[in-house]
């Protein structure tokens, strides 16, 4: 689970000094105009499984993952913009993960409604591309741009090969260029991708999902529903178990019981048939007490 050395983000994208995610200073001459840039454009561009894929790698992060380590968050995105130079259109990668950045509190404010880099003081730490056409640049321009602004880690995920170079292909940033990984494993975020045959929302595909250390998927919220009904399940099946259990062991100690009865009914038989007997002997003579 190796990777080639990354590097921070490059001259001229705005970043925090400590790379902790404080927002960035920027000189007053180069502050953009937020209300100036167009942040939504309403268009629908995405196929069905593309929307669903997206959801599934965001959706699972937020239900299952508990991040990178205590006191460490992190921020999942699904078709969102990322702004990383006030002077450059922005880029919309189909996901996004980053760590360690401010949670922009109020959704309204148009600051917290997009990926500013400027704002949250660092790139992400992976962008992900899903190849719809031959026409996404996913393999030349895109990757350049991640490359220089300095995003650690870059995925394209072509579920139908489109570009005839593989389903799945993950770089690290070495020195500003890509360098292809052998292993979608990031070791920076402790997470990693792998393809997965399975079902999502009632379709079966081939989907990418994001894995953790012990190589278990990060699972969705609708498989937590599962998983927490079939845990219900075991524990009404040991209730039920140990509940016939118990039955069966007051069974047997009510039929202990009856036995324990039915024995001192019989040696209280044998005591009245002694009783008589030797009334009998004395009535005859005859002492019952000699031998």
């Amino acid at each position: 689970m190796s990777s080639p050395t990354e590097t921070s983000t490059p001259a001229g994208v705005p970043t925090s000094p400590h790379g902790n995610g404080a927002r960035a200073a920027l000189p007053p001459e180069v502050v953009p105009d937020l209300e100036a840039l167009v942040i939504e454009d309403d268009t629908p561009v995405d196929s069905i499984f593309a929307e669903k894929q997206q959801r599934l790698l965001a959706e699972a992060l937020y239900a299952s993952w508990a991040g990178p380590g205590p006191n460490r968050t992190f921020q999942a995105f699904a078709n969102v913009g990322l702004f990383f130079n006030p002077s450059e259109d922005p880029l919309a990668p189909d996901n996004m993960l980053a760590i360690d950045i401010p949670v922009g509190g109020d959704l309204a404010l148009r600051r917290n409604r997009s990926y500013f880099v400027w704002e949250r003081g660092k790139p992400p730490d992976v962008a992900i591309e899903i190849v719809s056409d031959r026409r996404g640049r996913e393999e030349d321009f895109k990757l350049e741009t991640y490359a220089r602004i300095g995003v650690p880690y870059y995925v394209i995920f072509d579920p139908l090969d489109r570009l005839h170079h593989g389903v799945l292909r993950c770089f690290a940033n070495q020195a500003g260029e890509y360098q292809p990984l052998a292993e979608a494993w990031f070791p920076r975020i402790g997470l990693g991708l792998m393809l997965w045959d399975g079902e999502y929302e009632g379709h079966r595909a081939r989907w990418l999902r994001w894995y953790d250390a012990q190589r278990r998927v990060i699972a969705a919220g609708p498989e937590l529903a599962v998983q927490a009904r079939q845990l219900l399940d075991q524990e009404r099946q040991r209730a039920e178990q140990a509940q016939q259990q118990a039955e069966q062991a007051q069974q047997q100690a009510e039929q202990a019981q009856q036995q324990a009865e039915h024995e001192r009914q019989r040696a209280e038989q044998e005591r009245q048939r002694a009783e008589q007997l030797a009334a009998k002997l004395r009535a005859l003579g005859i002492d019952p007490q000699q031998p």
